[in-house]
This record gives C-alpha cells, sequence and structure tokens, in this order.
C-alpha cells in the first residue's frame, strides 16, 4: 500500500481523511510541521497531505524545508487549504507542490486527486528507471567499444584520448612500452589458448602494479601501454618497471615455457619527453627498441638514449676517430656476443670477417648540416635523422646494419660493398631522404671508407 503522510493542526480534519483514505492507503497522521518533519528522518512516505495555516510552522516553511532535503525532495506535496483563491493557489504551486484541496474537502476529489498525483510520480519513475537502464545500457556499450575483448585493458584510441586529456591537465608522468619478448613462440609451441591466457596474466600484472589515475592498455599482440600518473622520480619509474619485470618473468617460469620469453620495457616521461600522446608513446617505443637490440628483458630511459646521443653529437667525429673508438674493446677471441649498448660489438664482428678475407665492406657516415650554415635548431635536426632512418631502411638491402651514433650522425656498414656501389648507396639514401623530408634547413653530407684487413 502507498504511504500517505497528512499534517494538519485541526484534528477533526485529521479524522475525516483518515476515514476517507484509510482502505486505500497507509496513512499516517501529525498535528504540527516539525512533527512530520521528524517523521521523515526515519520514515518513508509516497505523499504528503500538507494544510496551510498551522502553528509555529506554515505549510510553505515545512515544505520549503522537504524540498531543501535531498533525501526528501522528490515526495509529492498537496496543499490542504481553507482558501481557494487564485493568488493562494499560484504561491502554493510557486512552491513546489503538485496540486492543492480546499478545506472542507470532497472525498471523491481528494481520492481523485491523491491517485491521479501517485499514478503520474509511479510513471515518472518507471520512465527515470527505463532511462537509467538505457544510460548504463548504452554506456556498457561505449565501455566494450573502448576497451580490449581478451584482457579488459583500454584500447589504443581511448588511452591516447585519456592520456592526452591527463596531460593536458597539467599531470606528469612517465608511459611504458611493455613488450612480452618471443611471445610467438609461446602461441606455436603451447597453442593460442595458453597464449591468451598469458596476455591475461600480462594484464592482472599490470592491474597488480597500478593505482587510481593510471591508464592502462594493450595496443595489440603482446604490446601493452601503461601510464604512471604522478610519478615523476626516474629512480621511482625505474623501480616500477623493474618490480613489473621481475613479476612477469616470474610468473612466466613458473608456466615452465621452453621459449625463453622475457619482458622489456620502453620508458618516456611528461614533459620532458614529449607533451601529447603520439610523441611520448613514439619515445617509448625508440626505448624499447633499444631494449630489444640490446639483450632484451630490461627496461630502458628514452632520455638516457637521447643523452647519450646529445653528448657524442657535441664532438662530430671522422670516420678514422670513429673506427678506433669502435675497436678498442674487442679482443677478436671466442664467440662474440652483442652488448647492452655497443653497437661497436658489431662493428667488430663484421671486422673479424674482414680480417679472415673474402669480405668487401664499406662503412657510410652521414652527418646531418645545416643549409644556412648555423647550429641546425633541434627539433628540426630530430626530424630529419628520422626521415634519413627511414630512407636508409627503404634503401639499404636487409644484411646491412645501420645506427645512429649521435643527435647527428648515422653510420652505416654494407656489407660484400666495394667503393663505387657504396657511393651510390649513399647519394640514392639522401635522395629518398629529400623526397620523405619536407623541411628545408637540414641536410646531410656522407663520407665512406672501405674496411680494411688488420695488418700482420
Amino acid at each position: 500500500m502507498k504511504h500517505i503522510l497528512i499534517v494538519d493542526d485541526n484534528k477533526t480534519n485529521l479524522v475525516s481523511a483518515r476515514s476517507v483514505l484509510n482502505d486505500i492507503y497507509k496513512v499516517t497522521a501529525v498535528t504540527m510541521g516539525k512533527q512530520a518533519l521528524k517523521f521523515m528522518e526515519n520514515n518513508s512516505c509516497d505523499l504528503i497531505l500538507l494544510d496551510i495555516n498551522m502553528p509555529e510552522m506554515d505549510g510553505f516553511e515545512v515544505l520549503r524545508r522537504i524540498k531543501a532535503n535531498e533525501k526528501l525532495a522528490h515526495i509529492p506535496v498537496i496543499f490542504l487549504t481553507a482558501d481557494n483563491d487564485a493568488a493562494t493557489e499560484s504561491k502554493c504551486l510557486e512552491e513546489g507542490a503538485l496540486d492543492f484541496i480546499a478545506k472542507p474537502f470532497v472525498a471523491a476529489v481528494m481520492r481523485s486527486r491523491i491517485s491521479r498525483i501517485l499514478e503520474s510520480e509511479d510513471m515518472k519513475r518507471q520512465l527515470a528507471d527505463k532511462l537509467d537502464r538505457t544510460i548504463k545500457e548504452v554506456t556498457d556499450i561505449k565501455s566494450k567499444s573502448q576497451q580490449d575483448a581478451l584482457t579488459g585493458l583500454w584500447n589504443r584510441a581511448y588511452t591516447e584520448k585519456a592520456v592526452n586529456e591527463l596531460i593536458s591537465q597539467g599531470t606528469r608522468g612517465a608511459l611504458f612500452m611493455i613488450d612480452m619478448d618471443n611471445f610467438k613462440a609461446i602461441n606455436d609451441n603451447y597453442g593460442h589458448i595458453e597464449g591468451d591466457n598469458t596476455l591475461k596474466m600480462f594484464a592482472d600484472t599490470m592491474r597488480k602494479y597500478s593505482k587510481e589515475g593510471d591508464v592502462l592498455c594493450r595496443i595489440g599482440g603482446d604490446e601493452f601501454v601503461m601510464f604512471v600518473n604522478g610519478v615523476t622520480s626516474k629512480s621511482a619509474v625505474g623501480n616500477l618497471a623493474g618490480d613489473i619485470i621481475s613479476d612477469l618473468c616470474y610468473k612466466i617460469e613458473q608456466k615452465d615455457f621452453k621459449t625463453n620469453s622475457s619482458v622489456s620495457i620502453g620508458i618516456a616521461q611528461t614533459p620532458d619527453d614529449g607533451t601529447d600522446f603520439n610523441t611520448i608513446y613514439n619515445a617509448a617505443d625508440k626505448a624499447l627498441y633499444y631494449v630489444k637490440q640490446n639483450g632484451k628483458n630490461s627496461y630502458h630511459f628514452f632520455s638516457e638514449q637521447r643523452e647519450a646521443e646529445n653528448e657524442r653529437s657535441g664532438n662530430l667525429v671522422d670516420l678514422k676517430y670513429l673506427r678506433e673508438i669502435m675497436s678498442r674493446a674487442d679482443s677478436g677471441k671466442g664467440a662474440y656476443m652483442i652488448d647492452f649498448d655497443s653497437f661497436h660489438h658489431v662493428y667488430n664482428f663484421i671486422k673479424r670477417l674482414v680480417d679472415r678475407g673474402g669480405y668487401s665492406v664499406q662503412t657510410l657516415l652521414f652527418t646531418a648540416v645545416d643549409k644556412n650554415g648555423a647550429h641546425p635548431d633541434e627539433n628540426e635536426e630530430s626530424i630529419a635523422l628520422e626521415m634519413m632512418e627511414q630512407a636508409i631502411r627503404t634503401t639499404l638491402r636487409r644484411s646491412d646494419v645501420s645506427t645512429r651514433y649521435s643527435a647527428r650522425q648515422i653510420v652505416v656498414i654494407l656489407l660484400n660493398t666495394d667503393d663505387k656501389f657504396g657511393n651510390a648507396v649513399a647519394v640514392r639514401t639522401i635522395d629518398c631522404f629529400h623526397k620523405l623530408y619536407t623541411g628545408n634547413a637540414i641536410d646531410f653530407e656522407y663520407s665512406i671508407s672501405q674496411m680494411v684487413q688488420l695488418e700482420v
């Protein structure tokens, strides 16, 4: 039964109203506004019949207090009044009442008006519930469209938007590019179901090390992104990356995969490495590539890579000096291993092949120069270096080797190549660069030298 609260200082009116409504509704009657407010502190009702003219607190004041209370404001109110003039009616509606009933009231009229308003309120609640359900369904659909179906992490599109919004609000943080080494071997050797379970384990581990405000994403395949919100200390970021790698590697080891799988992380920080998602994403990707090329199963900061390049760029080298510093660390004995940060190991490995005879190898050194003769703009120079690297990837063979020596120089090793072909490759690479590079401030010069046998 619907519950109606009647508030009227006239007990005769209360008795009369009870007799009219008792057989249809549960009725509670009080004689003062304060009693009504006290009753509603711990009780609920579906409608209030409220007398206007009462001592101590009139009906208008009672209604104002009801509307001011968030828990009570939704309860419909009908005023009871002996004044049936237009001014009273207008004030009743202005104060927030849904209707008014003139006293002495007519039983049929009272029942009809109460019934109409309760039916209307029920319909409003049903519509509101339906709207809430629809909004929830739409929200769920939208959320699912922004999530990775397998892991439940956010997808690339949502992550880009969320991270850009955080950065625009002045948030500082770090972007982790997390990749599983040799994941394909798990799918190939143990099946895609086991591979999917491993990816879910990755996602759960990321959740374990995240906090509210972080953004977790699966880019695709075995590539994940984690934006660590508010952590600016390099040591803290490094410790977190190390913990994630250790935990993931332990869990992979527990699965007893015979795939030599591990975890690599590239790290970029805001605002030092970029002030938008795409910039820090690309920076973290480059840092991840560095880890992949230097032993895997570790993490690397993009800033460290850039600092090392910038430090070297202060002192341009020629090929003779470059050959000397690359050759210093190689003993020439035993199996050749690629160190974490040493391209010169690759150089020395190829040098061994040359020393054994039968190989003609050319070394190219590309150097960025400002066409106006001034020191190049750092941002423009970075763009030009990226375009040159792309030109090298386009024009060189898979057997050739390239690395960025500094922020201004790129070294290329051309296998089984004579001087004539090496010069042709250099010219073709620079031509390709000119097609890719849309700026007009930077150009490249090159020098070339044959890698020769050591004298015995």
